[in-house]
């Protein structure tokens, strides 16, 4: 019979930080490090459970740490849960940004950002689905930081309208919404496929319903 080494506890009777229940200690990491995988363990459980359904405990044994290492990195479960929107977030707009920048071509550049925002989801479906589908969703700082996301997406797709029609700013502002929301409900309708519409196929379907929109105000010079 193989027997388990007792779990070393504090003079409080619990387990010394940076071990866990089951007697493993998870190995020491550098403070980024640490926080990184923290941070993926709570997506795991969060996505698996919703934000009200996941625990703390769960968090960290997901993790393999104890609690007390849980709680120096993240006070709260509602901190761990906005880290992880803040990173997701940061993450999305970073890619949607690169493609619209990356092409003077205002078709290319139609085409960059619908299939960035498209193949953000293909390679990771839990961070949209963390990000877009949470039941923390009408938090007022969760909710915040999304308008802060859509704004900051659709106002730059408006200052490329803006710049190449001319048109006044409240209408390339609905304009860049327009788009940027289509790119948004489009791409959460082709992850409720499950991959039987392929990802290439899908995103150019919806750049070129954008694109003959958009093209109809000509650039003026």
């Amino acid at each position: 019979m193989v027997h388990q080494a007792p779990v070393e506890r504090d003079e409080t009777g619990k387990p010394p930080a940076g071990q866990t229940r089951s007697g493993q200690r998870s190995a020491r990491l550098p403070r980024d490090e640490r926080r990184a995988q923290l941070l993926a363990a709570a997506q795991e459980v969060f996505v698996a459970n919703g934000y009200h359904g996941a625990a703390m405990d769960e968090i960290a044994e997901t993790a393999h740490v104890s609690k007390p290492v849980l709680y120096q990195h993240f006070p709260s479960k509602r901190d761990l849960y906005l880290a992880l929107l803040d990173s997701h977030l940061s993450k999305l707009i970073d890619l949607l940004l690169g493609a619209l920048n990356s092409t003077t071509d205002n078709d290319e550049r139609v085409q960059a950002v619908m299939r960035a925002y498209f193949r953000f989801i293909a390679n990771d479906d839990q961070a949209h689905r963390l990000v877009f589908e949470s039941d923390l969703i009408n938090d007022p700082d969760v909710s915040a930081r999304l308008e802060t996301f859509n704004k900051t997406f659709a106002d730059a797709v408006a200052r490329v309208i803006a710049e190449d029609t001319k048109l006044p700013e409240l209408e390339a502002q609905l304009l860049g919404r327009g788009l940027a929301g289509m790119a948004h409900v489009s791409a959460r309708y082709w992850l409720e496929t499950d991959g039987n519409l392929d990802l290439d196929v899908a995103s150019d379907l919806i750049y070129r319903l954008a694109w003959r929109g958009i093209s109809r105000f000509p650039k003026e010079t």
